[in-house]
């Protein structure tokens, strides 16, 4: 059992007295905020890391800021809002033949304008659902048995469940958050879809709420919307005797993170939404309170998370079944056909 940690612990907390040589982690979105944390944490405690960033000078300047050369870790270029690179990226690493323990999908848009990824998917749905579909799955032979997929999904995933009839908004009138509440439901069931599919072969995969951080994630909205944001937010709390909401660091907000991927039992967090260094309780409540913790049943829903995957699999041309994979570069597939 593993010892119980909070909403105020943070990646040193979590990984206090572990020493990760020779395991290989892998972290999309290393420029900015959680990836950044993420990394230099699972570095700090000697795991071999391996970066994606969109923006490889801006990757290189943040490494420096944090007083780490790039030579501390492998920079991967990735743009997750362009197929044709993430395609690109994932065969580069599967060349390059080196097995994973755990690969972190953090990188993500929040509340962009509406627009369109490289291939025509909604910016939001594209990026932060379909651009990790398929790069994880491009990796996958890579993941050793016993490795773990964590997926970085947010409370956000309460705006809405997804829509696999109009992914795009083509029928239906786009509002920014509502997008995401879709993508982020959708990186829960990614998670789960994935963990029941593979947990045979020895691998687990589970979607992780950071809590409310202030990064580069929240760039679209301006500061003056974010302020009326939280302004309304506590204007609620109090009404409701609560305190005022607290804003988590980077290393409380990426604690989570780790703790799901590498201090957990696996059983315990397999096919599962977390939240501070927790597995969330379910929600059925009409409304749910800013900074309660739980997680709409529909996020979790296997049936769905079927559906998910085979409209994920349509929409980027692609059928990914590690069950029934072949080789790869010399690395044997997880289970035969």
């Amino acid at each position: 059992m593993s010892k119980k940690f909070g909403a105020t612990s943070t990646t040193d907390d979590v990984l206090a007295g572990r020493d990760l040589a020779g395991k290989r982690v892998l972290v999309t979105g290393v420029s900015a905020g959680l990836g950044l944390e993420t990394a230099r944490a699972l570095v700090a405690h000697g795991a071999e890391v391996v970066g994606t960033a969109r923006d490889m000078t801006k990757a290189r300047n943040a490494l420096t800021r944090i007083g780490m050369s790039d030579s501390a870790l492998e920079l991967v270029e990735l743009d997750l809002a362009d197929l044709a690179d993430v395609r690109r990226a994932a065969e580069a690493l599967r060349s390059d033949g080196k097995p994973l323990d755990l690969v972190i999908a953090n990188a993500g848009v929040m509340a962009t304008p509406f627009g369109l990824t490289a291939d025509g998917f909604e910016t939001q749905f594209g990026t932060n659902h379909l651009g990790h579909f398929a790069f994880v799955n491009g990796i996958a032979p890579l993941m050793r048995r016993g490795s773990r997929l964590v997926v970085l999904a947010s409370s956000g995933h309460r705006f809405s469940t997804v829509s696999l009839d109009d992914p795009n908004f083509e029928r239906s009138a786009y509002e920014p958050f509502l997008a995401y509440g879709r993508s982020k439901t959708a990186n829960i069931l990614f998670a789960v879809e994935f963990d029941r599919r593979y947990r045979s072969l020895g691998l687990r995969a589970t979607a992780v709420h950071p809590g409310g951080i202030r990064t580069e994630l929240s760039r679209h909205m301006g500061s003056d919307r974010l302020q009326q944001l939280m302004d309304g937010i506590n204007a609620d709390l109090a009404r409701e005797g609560k305190p005022a909401y607290e804003w988590k660091t980077p290393r409380e907000g990426a604690a989570t993170t780790l703790w799901a991927g590498l201090v957990a039992e696996a059983d315990q967090v397999g096919g599962r939404y977390c939240e501070d260094c927790q597995v969330s309780p379910v929600i059925t409540d009409e409304i749910i309170g800013f900074g309660s913790p739980g997680v709409r049943p529909y996020a979790l829903d296997p049936d769905l998370a079927r559906a998910l995957w085979a409209k994920s699999e349509e929409m980027v041309g692609e059928v990914f079944d590690l069950r029934t994979a072949r080789p790869t570069n010399g690395i044997e597939p997880l289970a035969t056909a």
